[in-house]
Order: structure tokens, then C-alpha cells, then sequence
């Protein structure tokens, strides 16, 4: 309880580091403004999929296994490098590869040996689904992520809002990059008075929610994932 209270702390501090400083542009500016927003469009981060592939990482294991040549049957765990070791052809880098292209990956490397193998690949163990609720809940913590739920589930599997929680401005963090994290503000308050839950957002893998104590107007949408390194010691955001 204390780590998650430290780190609402930081969250907090963060969150100031990011807030829209809403500084005026003198108009001499706007048009370069203009051009520079033309040449950002087109690196905008896009958002994810809602049902993303499970990427291969270090710690997993899965069983190889191979439907003509069932010698070379074998099960494999990622090392902390990505690399893992195959009978017969040695080292192999997979980290970041979802199923299909990790058998792809397989494939190219026994056609060295094998005239056109081919190879099912199960996983065995691995990382399970879940999100992180932090802040004015009343167990903040890391949560399985089974089935459908939204932020307004995800709360309640966290124990509700605190007294002292700001309901209408509840932050979803959600990873859409190797490089960046959105923010989102969602109004659960009104969401719950009016009773419309249209609004109420299906989390994916690996989301964060935090609902803090102050008010906050604004945020900057997207966050450089460096700056999220505090809050990923519970697992892979």
C-alpha cells in the first residue's frame, strides 16, 4: 500500500510536468505553427487495436512442436536477452514477435535443415492479461484482466472510489507505442449521475488507471514512455 501511495505521489508530479501550460501564440507565429502541426499529423500515434496480439518476451516458454519430423519436438523459454536456443540450429532471436510471426520466424530458421517444415507453436508460460489502478481506490493494485471490462468494472474490482477521489477526472493510461503512452480524462462522475455509460472505455492489456485527489484540467494526450518508467515495476505496461 505504501509503493502504490508513492507512486500516486510521483504520478502526481508527472502529471504537473505534463499539464498544458495553455501559453498564447503571437500571430506571427501561426503560420509556421501551422506547418510545423502539418508535419506532426503525420507522426501522430495512433491508437491501438482493441484486441492487440500477444508479443513474445523474455521469461516465456512454448512448446515447438513439428508434424513431419517430430525429433525435433522441444520446449524453449526466451532468455533475458529475447534470444532462445533450438535444437539444430542454435540461437534465435524472438522477443516482440506475436505467435504468427515467432512460427514464421521458426520456419526460416529450420528450412536451413528441414525442406519445408512445418511447425505449431503453443504457448506455455506467459505473461497473463491485467491493468494497474492506482490512486483514491480502495486496493490499489495489479488486477487480471479476464473478459470484457471497462474502467467503471475496473474500479470496482479495485475496491471503489476513496473520499477523497476526483470521480470526474479518472486517467487512463494506455501504451499505443514503443515509444508513447496516451492519457486519457474520463468523467465517471457524470457518466454515473447521468447514467450513461457510452462513454465507459473497455480497457486492453496492460492499461493503467489512476484517480487522483487534485484537480487537473489538462494533461498532454501523449507521454513519452520514458517518462512511464516509475509505474511499470509491476509488469510490462
Amino acid at each position: 500500500m505504501k509503493t502504490m501511495k508513492s507512486l500516486s505521489g510521483v504520478l502526481l508530479v508527472l502529471m504537473a510536468g505534463v499539464v498544458c501550460s495553455g501559453a498564447q501564440t503571437d500571430p506571427s507565429a501561426a503560420a509556421n505553427g501551422a506547418v510545423a502541426d502539418a508535419g506532426k499529423s503525420a507522426q501522430t500515434p495512433q491508437f491501438q487495436t482493441r484486441y492487440p496480439r500477444y508479443k513474445i518476451a523474455s521469461g516465456d516458454s512454448f512448446d515447438v512442436n513439428f508434424e513431419l519430423s517430430p525429433e525435433f519436438n522441444q520446449t524453449v523459454t526466451v532468455q533475458p536477452d529475447g534470444f532462445i536456443t533450438l535444437r539444430g540450429v542454435g540461437d534465435v532471436n524472438v522477443a516482440g514477435q506475436t505467435v504468427p510471426e515467432l512460427t514464421q520466424t521458426l520456419k526460416t530458421a529450420y528450412s536451413k535443415i528441414l525442406n519445408d517444415p512445418q511447425i505449431v507453436v503453443m504457448l506455455k508460460d506467459f505473461e497473463k492479461p491485467y491493468f494497474i489502478a492506482d490512486g483514491q481506490v480502495g486496493r490499489p493494485g495489479k488486477y487480471d484482466l479476464r473478459g470484457d471490462v471497462t474502467v467503471t468494472e475496473a474500479v470496482a474490482m479495485a475496491g471503489g472510489f476513496t473520499e477523497s477521489a476526483k470521480h470526474s477526472q479518472v486517467l487512463l493510461f494506455r501504451r499505443v507505442s514503443d515509444e508513447w503512452v496516451e492519457a486519457k480524462i474520463i468523467n465517471v462522475k457524470k457518466m454515473l449521475k447521468d447514467g450513461n455509460l457510452h462513454e465507459d472505455m473497455h480497457l486492453h492489456p496492460g492499461d493503467m488507471i489512476v484517480v487522483p485527489k487534485n484537480t487537473m484540467s489538462k494533461i498532454q494526450r501523449y507521454i513519452p514512455s520514458s517518462s512511464m518508467g516509475a509505474f511499470t515495476q509491476f509488469g510490462r505496461f
